[in-house]
């Protein structure tokens, strides 16, 4: 993997491992999803970093970061995320998440718009009440409990059986992202979780959405209702990809990313996000 810069941020006790890719250029914040680690987003952070400083953060419980007993829910990792802006002296960042980060994204933003530039929302964790009890009373957890018994290799094989069309190095990242993902982390799926349209119904940044055509979690029919609720949402498709977009079609992520974000990034960096009148 490409070798870039990486560090520690503290975060209200909890350590965040990060890795950057540097340089004086506009920066962009990538957040996994669960089972993942910073170290995934490496084909993406390649597309990018010609244009942008890319933050590759592990969230708690995953990669390199403390894993604590608690804490999982996405206020704290929103919390996390406002932490790493401020340790880095982030100006103004646009958050790109994936599932699990697509929704910590959204609820950073919520939180604190007025340090956020912008968002890209990949097939984010947008669950209905019925689908979070549904997901929470799976055996995903206990799926992950047996996992951790296996080797990096033998989860490699798997993945692979499972999804021949993706690279190596992204299997690998996957398999050894997973060793590294505590059991406590997937206290995220305990319900609720965030209304999601009431969320992006709230957020005024300028937002892109990205799904997959292949059964995404958010579906084409739920990406109009929120570009009706939310005027500043802008949606793209991308086809042979379902929720493991970023895992599946990582260059053509990074090329959309990359248009929105330098579209969204003026000259005057520093000036802080624009806001839509009302």
């Amino acid at each position: 993997m490409t070798t870039w810069a990486s560090g520690i941020c503290e975060a209200d006790g909890v350590a965040l491992h990060w890795r950057r890719t540097g340089g004086a250029r506009p920066p962009v914040v990538l957040l996994h999803g669960l089972t993942g680690s910073g170290a995934c987003w490496a084909p993406v952070a390649r597309a990018l970093e010609g244009d942008f400083d890319v933050v590759m953060p592990d969230a708690r419980g995953h990669g390199r970061s403390s894993k604590p007993e608690h804490g999982y829910r996405y206020e704290d990792l929103a919390d996390d995320v406002l932490a790493l802006v401020s340790g880095l002296e982030l100006s103004y960042p646009v958050l790109l998440g994936h599932s699990m980060g697509g929704m910590t994204a959204a609820m950073t933003a919520l939180r604190a718009p007025d340090r956020i530039r912008g968002l890209v929302l990949v097939d984010p964790t947008f669950l209905s009440p019925e689908r979070q009890r549904e997901v929470h009373a799976s055996d995903v957890a206990e799926q992950h409990r047996r996992a951790l018994d296996l080797s990096a290799s033998e989860l490699v094989e798997q993945a692979r059986a499972r999804h021949p069309q993706r690279a190596s190095e992204i299997l690998e990242l996957q398999a050894e992202a997973r060793l590294q993902t505590c059991a406590a982390a997937f206290d995220v799926l305990t319900p609720p979780n965030p209304d999601y349209r009431a969320v992006m119904r709230a957020i005024d940044l300028p937002t892109l959405l990205v799904i997959g055509d292949t059964n995404p979690v958010v579906t084409a029919e739920m990406a109009t209702e929120l570009g009706r609720a939310n005027r500043r949402l802008r949606v793209e498709s991308i086809e042979r990809a379902g929720h493991g977009l970023p895992f599946e079609q990582p260059e053509r992520l990074g090329a959309v990313a990359r248009s929105f974000l330098r579209e969204i990034f003026t000259p005057a960096q520093h000036a802080g996000p624009t806001r839509t009148a009302t």
